[in-house]
């Protein structure tokens, strides 16, 4: 039985995006008879050792006191050091390049290949997380990104989009699979959109509150609705202290805090029920370097189609990918909160469209865009990388 170390400076598991990721892909290695050990970082809540589906799972202690770029560097070195006490396994599957560029470098070393799980760059992510990061060092961060996409031995990310900025940076565009992410059909069930008779529509969004997510648009966008509709946007999500506050001062400047609703995240599994009860979902990415040249394939996007629930989305390639404009979303334009509050009306008067779209995107998502489809290209990687 192959043996897979598979790295992940995320807490797993966590309500983001990248725990259901990582968690689908453990469990797709595990379901293809594959040893697998993740390691990750501690949040100090979860137990260093554990078991999840059928993985052993190992997390890496932190000081939560450091910023995040010590503690990145602090997980890498963990990777190196378990991994030198261990030299046993035959693929090392990253997703970042703090343990990344050593794993990489070591491979002839200790004879395993290298599997690069590129979802995002830091180079380009980062200075929407801590604006005030130095140019200098997002270049030799940058420097070590392209390093270490040259000495893997295989490389996937979730579009076309990101394969296509990693082939600008010099690789070859055969060494990298295309897998998107997905959605798990027996947890995104399609439910009938709520009547709205006498209640209020809400419109909602789940994700994380970076700036990159085009939030404020949505904002924006609400007093133009009002004019005609009575509408509360709930906004569901993960973010920074500063993130918070930028949202809660964009409300308040609009004088529409009785009309939006901002709440924590929640646990995976509570996900569905909050969809149920929306009337509309919307995924408003914003027109920046993290969408349009990295790209990247929202799972919220695919969860809110599989639910069965007429979408919103920006107007853009990552989004072009997973939906049929007209057919399964209306798309707005990028930055454009005119447009978003013409398309939202056009949705809440009337129900057929909605319904309509509703349905074609949740048989769209439950067929083309599940997690056992993501597995089974995984695992086709593997068998490619262990020949």
């Amino acid at each position: 039985m192959p043996k897979i170390l598979y790295t992940a400076f995320d807490i797993v598991p966590s309500p983001k995006g990248a725990s259901t990721h990582i968690l689908h892909n453990i469990l797709g290695l595990v379901n293809g008879n594959f040893d697998v050990h993740l390691i990750t970082p501690n949040d100090g809540l979860l137990p260093p050792e554990d078991t999840i589906d059928g993985a052993r799972v190992t997390r890496v202690s932190q000081d939560l006191t450091q910023n995040f770029l010590a503690r990145a560097v602090h997980f890498g070195r963990s990777i190196a050091s378990h991994i030198a006490l261990h030299p046993e396994y035959d693929v090392v599957h990253f997703r970042n390049i703090w343990d990344g560029f050593h794993i990489a470098q070591n491979k002839t070393r200790y004879g395993y290949k290298t599997l690069f799980e590129v979802n995002g760059l830091p180079s380009i992510e980062l200075k929407y997380h801590y604006p005030g990061l130095d140019s200098e060092l997002l270049s030799k961060i940058k420097e070590q990104e392209i390093a270490t996409l040259h000495l893997s031995d295989a490389i996937v990310c979730p579009s076309r989009v990101t394969r296509d900025y990693i082939a600008s940076l010099g690789l070859n565009r055969k060494l990298v699979t295309v897998i998107p992410n997905g959605v798990s059909p027996s947890d995104f069930s399609p439910s009938p959109l709520p009547h709205r008779d006498g209640r209020i529509p809400v419109l909602l969004y789940i994700g994380t509150l970076a700036d990159w997510q085009g939030l404020e648009i949505v904002i924006k966008s609400i007093p133009k609705i009002l004019e005609q509709q009575p509408v509360q946007l709930q906004i569901v999500g993960r973010g920074r202290s500063r993130q918070r506050k930028m949202l809660a001062k964009q409300i308040r400047k609009l004088g529409i805090e009785e009309h939006v609703i901002v709440q924590p995240a929640v646990p995976h599994h509570e996900i569905p029920a909050l969809i149920a009860n929306a009337d509309i979902c919307v995924a408003p990415l914003g027109l920046n370097d993290r969408n349009v040249t990295q790209g990247a394939c929202p799972i919220k996007l695919l969860e809110y189609m599989a639910a069965g629930r007429p979408l919103l989305a920006s107007n853009m390639p990552i989004v072009r990918e997973l939906v049929r404009e007209d057919v399964d979303a209306l798309l707005f334009s990028p930055n454009d909160p005119d447009d978003l509050a013409r398309q939202t009306l056009a949705l809440l008067n009337d129900f057929e469209l909605s319904q309509r779209l509703a349905k074609s995107a949740s048989e769209r998502a439950l067929t083309k865009f599940t997690w056992h489809e993501s597995q089974k290209k995984l695992l086709r990687v593997y068998e490619r990388l262990l020949v």
